[in-house]
């Protein structure tokens, strides 16, 4: 607090030291605004001169309340009149700064510690991924091999059929002329043998 009359001060000082002893140990209840710094003065009406500021954020602690002010003592201990619109009940932004940074502070831990589980959980399941992509890359290569050999298999039965049956057509053909050379041989034969000239019986008689 800075002070712009210290005998003014001191005189309203004086006047409220037994209050302000029977309240030193208890906790503020009220701060001030955090959008401003307010003066602070030495009654409760415009009337009286101006003692100091209390900083946007102070810890007050409220005492009693005239008209539009109210009377605080501040964190220097001094008791001083404030507007009581510049008075809030709720807790500072710069008081609440501290907890607010150790919250984030354990936040960002937790986060630090969720992402590094994530992380791992994701590895291993990329790692996984990518054995079975490969395994699966694996089998098809294999299906892609089985099949040329198949479809060359398939190749060389159909020469081999092919191979057969023309061996097929070639022994048949044979039979064939075979066949027809002994019958050609046999009617030949049928057709000379008649006309072959007969040998004569000899006359073993005696007459």
């Amino acid at each position: 607090m800075r002070t712009f009359n210290s005998v003014m001060l001191g005189i309203s000082l004086a006047t409220l030291t037994l209050g302000a002893q029977a309240q030193e140990t208890t906790d503020p209840d009220y701060w001030v605004s955090d959008d401003l710094t307010t003066f602070v003065r030495s009654g409760p009406t415009d009337g009286y001169r101006i003692v100091g500021t209390l900083t946007a954020g102070d810890p007050v602690e409220l005492l009693d309340t005239s008209g539009d002010y109210s009377l605080v003592q501040g964190p220097g201990g001094d008791q001083v009149w404030i507007l009581s619109s510049d008075l809030q009940a709720e807790k500072s932004a710069t008081a609440q700064l501290p907890a607010l940074q150790e919250r984030v502070k354990t936040l960002s831990n937790e986060l630090e510690g969720i992402n590094e589980q994530w992380e791992g959980r994701l590895a291993a399941t990329t790692a996984a991924l990518e054995q079975r992509e490969a395994r699966i890359s694996d089998l098809e290569n294999r299906n892609q091999a089985l099949q040329n050999q198949y479809s060359e298999s398939q190749e060389n039965l159909r020469g081999l059929q092919a191979r057969l049956d023309t061996q097929e057509e070639d022994l048949l053909l044979r039979y064939f002329m075979y066949g027809g050379g002994v019958a050609g041989g046999g009617l030949l034969i049928g057709l000379i043998v008649p006309h072959l000239p007969r040998r004569r019986k000899k006359n073993d008689r005696w007459f």
